[in-house]
């Protein structure tokens, strides 16, 4: 989780600060499947596309506003809250969260950090408000892609497509994907494969030819099963570049 704060109006990060508050935190940084070409499941008329969002907690209105404004700009939404933060830092998906030292932010801010959702969003906190709007606007341009990397990291996508399984004992099944993000993937099959295998997987996407990706089972429930992508893998990178032109960011 990584921590911000707002001193005097302006914008700084915390590691900066002169003076240390009261407390410290510690922080973190009928349907066809069609077996050649992946389909992205159509969503629902009313359900628009994932979009990063950041929760503004007990903030004043001249402060929302603009810090709503300043996200606004680099496709991130802003998510009102009050006296129920911390109970939705459990509940809900947030990118970032913005909140003001003063009573209740620790509540909020152990809520984000022992949330398995959470534990991860940058996490921006205020001492003095109102803000000046040259100092928000520029926190958030250099912050923002933390931000949508959060997003990127967590995302799910619906995905039906034929994955090919390549155990490292060179047994080979056939698997139907689930969803899928920038770091793995869920998939269908009646095949026993125990969590930690170690697996090499290939699939092809819409406008993404055939791609191969190490990685390693990290989970197994009846008859579904979930693989990390190796991070050092350098063939992850089109999994990526295609999730961010679906996700248009």
């Amino acid at each position: 989780m990584t921590l911000w704060y707002v001193s005097y109006g302006s914008l700084v990060p915390l590691k900066a600060a002169s003076a240390a508050p009261e407390w410290t935190f510690t922080t973190r940084l009928s349907p066809t499947m069609t077996k050649t070409f992946a389909s992205i499941l159509p969503p629902p008329p009313a359900t628009r596309k994932a979009i990063a969002r950041t929760a503004l907690v007990d903030l004043d209105d001249s402060s929302r506003t603009l810090l709503a404004e300043c996200f606004r700009q680099f496709g991130i939404e802003t998510v009102v809250m009050s006296a129920n933060a911390a109970e939705r830092m459990q509940k809900e998906k947030f990118e970032a969260c913005v909140l003001p030292l003063r009573n209740g932010a620790e509540a909020v801010m152990e809520s984000a950090r022992s949330s398995p959702s959470n534990s991860r969003c940058v996490l921006y906190a205020m001492f003095h408000e109102p803000l000046e709007r040259p100092a928000a606007l520029k926190l958030v341009r250099a912050t923002h892609m933390l931000v949508l990397h959060e997003f990127r990291r967590y995302v799910r996508i619906p995905v039906m497509t034929e994955v090919s399984v390549v155990c490292a004992d060179s047994r080979r099944f056939s698997a139907s994907s689930v969803e899928m993000s920038s770091g793995g993937m869920s998939l269908k099959s009646t095949e026993d494969i125990s969590s930690g295998s170690n697996v090499d997987v290939s699939f092809s996407l819409m406008t993404l030819p055939r791609v191969w990706v190490r990685g390693v089972v990290t989970w197994r429930k009846t008859k579904t099963f979930g693989v990390r992508f190796d991070s050092t893998d350098e063939r992850r990178q089109k999994i990526k570049q295609w999730i961010n032109s679906y996700l248009e960011i």
